[in-house]
């Protein structure tokens, strides 16, 4: 469990001290993420709870009636690719709740990865969808990628995930 606070630390450092530019970092931050994803589940189940991070505050369950997500899936492979290919992928759901979901953002673990959400309220029962695009553009090798969505929700934060494996392109 230390081991993974660890991790989660040094990546969070990365994350925050250096931008995607750096090609070798970039590389290193990737296989970090790789080992996290492996450490975090099994069989496709978590078997670690998320490590909190000082910036945040005790998500506390509101009373009342809320809005929940209810995704299809939550991570999607989009398998190996070719260095340089942009690719999509739409990650649809329904408020599965009682009252008017809102999503106040969705930002993406690095540049190369851009979601787009529905900025109006999805009412209880209503479907939408948020659709993240990655650019493998200098990105060979496995990539791992989350885009973190905060919403009205409880818990407020939902996480998607993607992954490619991008072979390097041949120089032309």
């Amino acid at each position: 469990m230390k081991q993974i606070t660890k991790i989660t630390l040094i990546l969070s450092l990365a994350l925050i001290g250096f931008s995607c530019s750096n090609k070798e970092l970039e590389s290193r931050l990737a296989k970090l993420e790789g080992k996290m994803a492996q450490l975090e589940t099994k069989n496709g189940v978590r078997t670690t709870p998320a490590a909190p991070t000082s910036a945040q505050v005790p998500d506390v369950k509101p009373d009342g009636p809320l809005p929940t997500f209810k995704f299809s899936e939550e991570s999607f492979d989009f398998g190996t690719i070719t260095e340089g290919d942009v690719v999509d992928h739409v990650f649809s759901f329904v408020n599965d709740g009682d009252a008017p979901l809102i999503i106040s953002s969705a930002t993406a673990s690095c540049g190369c990865t851009v979601p787009v959400w529905p900025k109006a309220p999805i009412a209880p029962g209503e479907e939408a969808e948020i659709k993240v695009q990655f650019n493998s553009r200098s990105k060979p090798g496995i990539q791992n990628k989350t885009v973190t969505v905060t919403a009205n929700t409880y818990p407020k934060v939902t996480r998607l995930k993607i992954k490619a494996n991008v072979n390097k392109a041949n120089p032309s």
